[in-house]
């Protein structure tokens, strides 16, 4: 009997600890946004586009700096959501793209894989690429990153082609 005694306040406290811990783990997390143009070149009768790497100004001192953070604190960054939307034709769908990876790196020699989509849906002008779940601090952190785009096409492209790119990146840090 006196076990259960002892035991009881003990698993109580264990629970309340876990529970806490994962309250003050919402508490430290918050998402960056962002949003970029990306052309593609129309590639004529042969279908092979060259995308150009997009450099892309990293704004999260603000984002930290409106969640009671530092980036010396950030300590997970996964990419959450990585939207690809067809801005310009308007009326132009994702029908020539068979498969797209996008990488993001620093420089040309630490671009790891961001996220991809194989057997890019018929008909669709907006398509949601897969995280590929790789840790992105350091690119967050970072004053400047870039995409790198290979893709694998259907068909030609007629004419350029407008993608805007949605990303959404949840951040975790530690407390101050």
């Amino acid at each position: 009997m006196k076990r259960a005694f002892f035991i009881a306040p003990l698993l109580l406290l264990l629970i309340s600890f876990t529970f806490s811990c994962k309250k003050v783990n919402e508490l430290l997390t918050f998402e960056i946004s962002d949003s970029q143009n990306i052309k593609i070149p129309a590639s004529g009768v042969v279908a092979v586009p060259f995308i150009s790497p997009v450099p892309v100004s990293v704004k999260s001192e603000e984002s930290f700096k409106n969640n009671n953070t530092r980036a010396d604190l950030v300590r997970d960054v996964t990419l959450s959501k990585l939207t690809l939307t067809i801005t310009d034709p308007a009326a132009e769908n994702f029908n020539f793209l068979k498969s797209i990876t996008i990488s993001i790196g620093t420089d040309q020699n630490d671009k790891v894989p961001l996220a991809s989509l194989d057997n890019v849906p018929m008909g669709v002008s907006s398509i949601e690429l897969k995280s590929s779940n790789t840790k992105l601090d350091k690119y967050i952190k970072a004053s400047s990153y870039t995409l790198y785009t290979e893709v694998s096409l259907r068909g030609n492209v007629a004419h350029e082609i407008t993608v805007r790119s949605d990303s959404k990146f949840k951040v975790t840090a530690d407390p101050l």
